[in-house]
């Protein structure tokens, strides 16, 4: 991918000043992703975004392809975090609807950077890792709640919660896709509440009835 730097490797800054560039490049590369992407993604754009010297860039990086490593994993921690469901949502039913509505808004933010990584993963082993071990946390947990489901009598027994969690979890990821990079103009709302109800029918839960 990107040319690397044949000095040592950047070690992690250690003063206040030292953080907010290192951050202010990360928000930078980011910014430039999104707007030009991979084509446009250089140490050169990416410094002057961030209105520091060209050298400052090899000061916190190796390469880009180390920037954009670190944009991933920034990406993926905000997009977990905006996709968490609250332990408050106690109704099984609701938390599918919340989850599902809540991962939506969280591909749709990071939807440029997320193409990227997924283009990159072919080539590049690490951003494969980081890709994974978004998915992983997706699947995860959904397979967790599967599991407490079955085990309060709620869901099918029969099901292997894994398996069943990547099956779903696929099924939203492609709507994921067709709205963020397909740009289908999908009601929002309405394809929740249908990938709701699909969740549930498929694990034995039973949802709300139709109007």
């Amino acid at each position: 991918m990107g040319r690397a730097r044949t000095n040592p490797a950047p070690a992690a800054p250690t003063t206040a000043r030292g953080r907010r560039t290192h951050d202010a490049l990360i928000v930078a590369g980011r910014e430039v992703i999104e707007e030009h992407g991979w084509a446009g993604f250089t140490p050169e754009a990416v410094t002057q975004a961030a209105g520091v010297s060209y050298g400052t860039f090899y000061t916190y990086f190796e390469s880009k392809d180390d920037l954009l490593r670190k944009i991933v994993q920034a990406a993926a921690d905000e997009m977990i975090t905006a996709s968490l469901v609250p332990d408050t949502l106690e109704d099984p039913y609701a938390r599918i609807v919340e989850a599902n509505r809540r991962y939506l808004a969280a591909t749709g933010r990071a939807a440029k950077v997320l193409r990227m990584v997924e283009h990159g993963a072919y080539l590049d082993d690490t951003l494969r890792a980081l890709l994974l071990e978004i998915r992983e946390f997706y699947v995860g947990r959904s397979a967790e709640g599967i599991r407490r489901l079955q085990t309060a009598g709620l869901a099918d027994p029969d099901l292997d919660p894994r398996l069943t969690a990547i099956a779903l979890g696929g099924m939203v990821e492609q709507v994921a896709v067709i709205i963020n990079e397909l740009r289908e103009p999908l009601d929002a709302e309405k394809m929740v509440d249908h990938l709701s109800r699909l969740w549930a029918a498929a694990i034995g839960l039973r949802g709300p009835r139709s109007s």
